[in-house]
């Protein structure tokens, strides 16, 4: 019987690729308006640059360790303790700075003080759009008497509180709340899951991981033991050595698949 369901945030409840995108655009729609450089070419330059410049910076190892990944890096703060969010906090304005200017670069706009101001205007749309999918909320009501809830969450805990902050209604659903650098690593690491599942207070057999990332929800789970499910929206191809236990394409389905558990 399952007791505990254990809830990732971004792209499980929070719709954060969409945020991005849309905060992206806006910050991209701004600078043709100051340069003339074309919105789109701009948009497809600094998702390849940001990428790139952030596997340059010396925390890049410490980042996928805990699941931190470079559109994260363009808008977070990271005002954490421990070494290595400091580090990241005096890093990331020079990092942004550079895959702004880069991008800029590739899309035929050689300026720095434009880049400069596009790292520090994407931050500002980032914190404008905070989407949540449709049905999060449905689900959480349906949920929240029957089931403890924890969150289980790759990432900063500054940055995650932030996003938490920003659409204050969903901690309130969750018993806990696990942040990867909070706990030192992050999913598919086992101990993470182990660590949840100790302080849920029930057995590995009356807990399940819902998350749409098959390589840290699923896997993590997978190799500790908790049932999974896959939160597949996007209709992705599956891996052939990620089973999860369970398969949905909306939030709205796990309902009927926990009453039939």
């Amino acid at each position: 019987m399952i007791k505990t369901i254990l809830f990732d945030l971004d792209d499980t409840l929070l719709w954060d690729k969409r945020s991005v995108a849309a905060s992206l655009r806006m910050t991209c729609e701004y600078a043709e308006a100051v340069c003339g450089v074309d919105a789109s070419l701009l948009e497809q330059s600094i998702r390849s640059e940001a990428a790139a410049s952030y596997s340059e910076t010396s925390v890049y190892e410490f980042t996928q360790s805990i699941g931190i990944n470079p559109f994260e890096g363009l808008w977070g703060v990271f005002d954490d303790a421990g070494e290595q969010f400091q580090t990241m906090k005096k890093l990331m304005p020079e990092y942004r700075r550079t895959a702004w200017t880069r991008a800029l670069k590739k899309s035929g706009i050689d300026d720095g003080t434009l880049g400069q101001k596009l790292s520090e205007h994407f931050p500002m749309m980032r914190a404008q759009n905070p989407l949540v999918f449709d049905e999060t909320f449905q689900v959480l009501d349906q949920l929240k008497d029957r089931f403890q809830l924890m969150l289980l969450t790759n990432g900063s805990p500054s940055l995650q509180q932030t996003k938490l902050t920003m659409t204050p209604e969903i901690a309130p659903y969750f018993d806990d709340i696990i942040v990867s650098g909070a706990f030192g690593i992050g999913k598919p690491d086992t101990s993470i899951f182990d660590f949840a599942v100790a302080k849920s207070g029930h057995l590995k057999s009356e807990a399940i991981m819902v998350g749409d990332n098959l390589m840290t929800d699923i896997l993590g789970a997978n190799r500790s033991g908790i049932k999974s499910v896959w939160l597949n929206r996007d209709n992705q191809t599956a891996n052939a050595s990620i089973v999860p236990d369970f398969e949905i394409h909306g939030l709205d389905e796990l309902i009927p698949l926990l009453e039939n558990l």
